[in-house]
C-alpha cells in the first residue's frame, strides 16, 4: 500500500491534525489505562514496607528499582549480544536519493559556520543546506554575508545560492520555535531525504553518505538516527558532565539498537536525524505543541504505518556518527532534563492508547509499557535513595547495611555490563576511546550517588513542569566545544 502518495492534498497542519493524537484524540482502550493505573499503585505498594518492615524488606521500592534496571540490561544484552561493526554496503548500483539538510537556528551565530563548514566537507555532500533562521537577533546575518557572500531573502522567502558555497541557502522566518522552522523550510524544498541537524552538531567526515545510503538500500526506512558523542567545554563542570554523559550516551545508543530488533525504536536524536520527506509531510511535519519534537513525531510515523498497513521502519545508523554540545554545568543540564523529560510525559500521555495495545505489535505490547514504567523510574529512584539516607541519619544500620551490599551487588552488574558493551560499541562504531578504561570503572562506580541522583532530579522538575503546563524550546549554553573540533 501507498502510504504517502494516495493521500488528499492537504496543508502540513491540516495533516497534523488528522494525525496528531494530540489534536484528534485516540480512544483509549481499557487495558491501556489499567496498565498505567498499575504503575502508580505499584510505587505505593512498594513504599509502604519503609514504614513498617525492619528488615531489607523495608527497601522494596529500592529492590524493585535495581531489578527493572537490570532486566532492561539483560534485555540490551541479548539483543546486541551479536552485534558487529557497522559496514556501509555499497549502494552506488541503487538510485542516489537527494538529500537536504535543515539547520534550525536562533542566535547560533558564533557556531553557524563551523557546522556548515562541516556538512560542506562532507565525503558525500548534501546536495541543499539551508540555514532555517528562526528570528535570529544576534549577527546571524553578518556571518551569513561574511562567510559565505549570502545576500539577506525577505523574511519568509528562501535566498538564491550562496557564491561561496553553491548549495547553501538561507531562510528567514519570524522567531516561531525549532517545529515550526523545520516545517516551514520543509515547504521550500524538495529532496527525497531530509536531515534535521542542530546547529552545535558536527558531522564526522562519512555522515551524510552512511545515511544516503542507508535509505537508498532500505527503501522502507523512514526515519534514522545517528550515533552521538556529547562533548562540553573544558571547565571543572564540563569534564565532570561530560565524562558521565558519555557513559551514558554508549549505553542508550546500544538500547537504541536492541529496541530496533523489534520494530520499537521510538528515540530518534533530532540534532542528527534523517527522514524520508514524503513520510515526514504524510504525517504532518513536527508538532510545536511538543517540548520534544523529535520524539513525538517518531510515535505518529509507527501509528500512520500501522494504519495504513505499511511496513515503515525506523534506525540508529551506527556508521552515521557526529559530535554534539553537552551541557556543561548543573543548571543547563537540569534544565535540559527537564525538557526533555516533560516532553516525553506528555508524548507518552497523547498516546496512552497504544499501552499494551497489540495492533501495534510490539512497541505496543513491549516498548510502551516500559515507557509507562519509565515515567515513574525517577521517582523510584530518587525516593530508594531518600529512604537509604533516612535510615542511616536514624541509626538503622541493620537495615542500610543491607541495601548497601545490594547496591554494591547492582553496581558490579552494571560494571560487568559497561565492561563488556565498551568492546560491542567500539565494534559497531569503529570508536575506540569513547571512554577509557579508567574513567569507565570510576563512572560505574560513582554514577549511583552523583550523575543519576542529578538526572532524576532534572526529570522530577520535568514532571513539575509536566503538571504545571509550563516549558518552551530553550536556548542552551554553548560550551565552545565546537570552536575546539573545528580545529
Amino acid at each position: 500500500m501507498d502510504c504517502t502518495g494516495a493521500l488528499p492534498p492537504q496543508s502540513l497542519a491540516e495533516r497534523l491534525e488528522a494525525e496528531s493524537p494530540r489534536l484528534t484524540p485516540r480512544a483509549v482502550p481499557l487495558a491501556s489505562t489499567m496498565l498505567s493505573a498499575a504503575a502508580v499503585i505499584l510505587f505505593f505498594l512498594l513504599l509502604l514496607p519503609a514504614f513498617f518492615r525492619q528488615n531489607l524488606a523495608a527497601w522494596s521500592i529500592g529492590i524493585a528499582y535495581i531489578l527493572y534496571d537490570t532486566a532492561l540490561l539483560g534485555f540490551t544484552a541479548v539483543q546486541i549480544a551479536k552485534l558487529k561493526r557497522a559496514t556501509s554496503e555499497s549502494a552506488a548500483h541503487l538510485p542516489r536519493p537527494t538529500l537536504g539538510v535543515i539547520i534550525a537556528a536562533h542566535n547560533e551565530a558564533s557556531v553557524l559556520g563551523v557546522t556548515i563548514d562541516h556538512l560542506a566537507a562532507q565525503n558525500d555532500a548534501p546536495d541543499l543546506i539551508v540555514i532555517a533562521d528562526d528570528g535570529s537577533s544576534d549577527d546571524t546575518p553578518a556571518r551569513l554575508t561574511l562567510l559565505y557572500g549570502l545576500e539577506m531573502p525577505a523574511l519568509g522567502e528562501l535566498s538564491a545560492p550562496a557564491p561561496r558555497l553553491a548549495r547553501l541557502r538561507w531562510l528567514r522566518l519570524p522567531h516561531g520555535g525549532k517545529a515550526r522552522a523545520l516545517n516551514e523550510t520543509l515547504t521550500h524544498i524538495d529532496t527525497d531525504l531530509v536531515l534535521t541537524v542542530d546547529a552545535d552538531t558536527l558531522l564526522d567526515s562519512g555522515a551524510v553518505g552512511a545515511m544516503r545510503a542507508a535509505f537508498a538500500r532500505e527503501p522502507e526506512l523512514v526515519a534514522a538516527t545517528g550515533v552521538l558523542t556529547p562533548a562540553c567545554g573544558p571547565s571543572l563542570s564540563g569534564r565532570f558532565f561530560e565524562w558521565f554523559q558519555r557513559y551514558e550516551y554508549v549505553r542508550n545508543f546500544l538500547s537504541r539498537y536492541a529496541w530496533m530488533q523489534l520494530n520499537s525504536l521510538l528515540l530518534i536524536s533530532g540534532a542528527f536525524a534523517a527522514f524520508r520527506r514524503k513520510a515526514l509531510i504524510a504525517v504532518g511535519g513536527f508538532d510545536s505543541g511538543c517540548l520534544v519534537e523529535d520524539y513525538e513525531l517518531i510515535h505518529r510515523l509507527h501509528r500512520h504505518a500501522v494504519d495504513r498497513g505499511c511496513d515503515w521502519r525506523v534506525r540508529v545508523i551506527g556508521e552515521a556518527q557526529a559530535r554534539t554540545d553537552a551541557p556543561a554545568s548543573l543548571l543547563a543540564f537540569l534544565r535540559q532534563r527537564r525538557r526533555w523529560f516533560g516532553g516525553f510525559l506528555q508524548t507518552q500521555f497523547w498516546n496512552r492508547d497504544m499501552v499494551g495495545n497489540a495492533r501495534f505489535g510490539h512497541l505496543g505490547t513491549a516498548m510502551m509499557p516500559v515507557k509507562t514504567l519509565d515515567t515513574l523510574q525517577p521517582v523510584f529512584g530518587l525516593t530508594a535513595f531518600a529512604i537509604l539516607v533516612y535510615f542511616i541519619a536514624i541509626g538503622k544500620l541493620f537495615i542500610a547495611l543491607p541495601i548497601l551490599l545490594v547496591m554494591i551487588a547492582k553496581i558490579l552488574v552494571d560494571l560487568c555490563f559497561h565492561l563488556w558493551s565498551l568492546g560491542i560499541y567500539a565494534r559497531w562504531t569503529g570508536q575506540r576511546e569513547v571512554l577509557p578504561l579508567g574513567p569507565a570503572l570510576l563512572a560505574v562506580f560513582a554514577e549511583p550517588f552523583s550523575f543519576q541522583l542529578i538526572r532524576h532530579s532534572g526529570a522530577v522538575w520535568g514532571w513539575i513542569s509536566f503538571l504545571g503546563g509550563r516549558g518552551k524550546w530553550g536556548r542552551q549554553e554553548r560550551t565552545a566545544h565546537l570552536q575546539r573540533f573545528a580545529g
